[in-house]
């Protein structure tokens, strides 16, 4: 059982920071991989990847792959929310920017910050809450910012990213309170991604005639990227601060992942940046500070 920290220390910043840029860039790596590979199959080859690099990790550290309990039961409905919230992020990413899907799944942490206030009983003092309201308003500003090419079309690639959001933000307050300190991190992101794949492939088999659209070198790099980067490395980091530090706070980085999101989309897509960016940069920055800010005697 690991010792769960009441704040976020100097380490736990700056990962959180190297993953939000990890995930900011996954947006684009995910719009570029669906390219060569249908969306929903994409995912799962993702979840399928990662999931063998897990299980080797796993065993060599001679870890039990399962339990035989109610920790088994619980480990099936994270990966049931993380394929649900999957199959959303890469359809959706399909009819909408790989920058508007990088803001409008980071609404993740107000579900959280709820979530965590209603089940886990972490505090949701005042200065959290005006650091949240905030950080909405940054993510609000760059979301005005709309192209010039937007459709109908990305209403319902935006819906099924918010969709995502919902089940991300479920899944970490799932986590907190039935898994974390309950049993080792690999487990929990195992769970996570074996018991998604066949909820992904089952969508997949339904939604989707054809697989593969023709894969050259870039969609595969990306797909490579998303897969052991992104989907293994990251993944399994995300889930060791979750039984670390309290899931409120880290949730609240989460809201750079978009920023990165709407730069890389630009530089390596294409797509329009927009003047809220800097607005927003400014609003995030602050709600980050003000939801971490630590009081004497804290």
């Amino acid at each position: 059982m690991q010792i769960t920290k009441e704040h976020i220390d100097l380490k736990g910043f700056t990962i959180m920071l190297i993953l939000t840029l990890l995930w900011g860039l996954n947006y684009s790596a995910i719009k570029i991989s669906n390219m060569g590979f249908s969306p929903i199959f994409n995912s799962f080859l993702r979840s399928s990847v990662a999931s063998v690099l897990g299980i080797f990790y796993c065993l060599s550290i001679k870890q039990p792959l399962i339990h035989r309990d109610i920790r088994l039961f619980h480990g099936f409905m994270v990966g049931l929310l993380f394929g649900l919230e999957f199959v959303c992020i890469y359809v959706g990413m399909f009819y909408t920017d790989a920058a508007r899907a990088g803001i409008l799944i980071n609404f993740s942490p107000f579900v959280v910050a709820i979530g965590a206030y209603l089940f886990l009983k972490e505090k949701l003092h005042l200065l959290k809450i005006i650091g949240l309201i905030l950080a909405f308003f940054g993510v609000y500003s760059i979301f005005c910012g709309r192209p010039s090419y937007f459709g109908k079309h990305m209403i319902l690639g935006d819906i099924l990213e918010l969709t995502a959001a919902f089940l991300w933000g479920a899944t970490t307050v799932y986590i907190k309170k039935y898994l974390a300190e309950r049993i080792h991190p690999i487990n929990t992101f195992l769970y996570q991604l074996v018991f998604s794949i066949p909820v992904i492939f089952l969508f997949s088999l339904i939604l989707e005639r054809e697989w593969i659209r023709g894969v050259s070198l870039f969609p595969l790099l990306a797909f490579i990227y998303s897969s052991v980067i992104v989907a293994f490395i990251s993944y399994f980091i995300w889930f060791k601060l979750i039984h670390e530090y309290p899931v409120s706070e880290l949730s609240v980085f989460t809201f750079l992942s978009p920023v990165f999101g709407v730069i890389f989309s630009s530089l390596i897509l294409k797509e329009e940046i927009t003047r809220g960016l800097l607005l927003g940069l400014i609003f995030v920055s602050l709600g980050i500070y003000l939801t971490n800010y630590r009081r004497k005697g804290d």
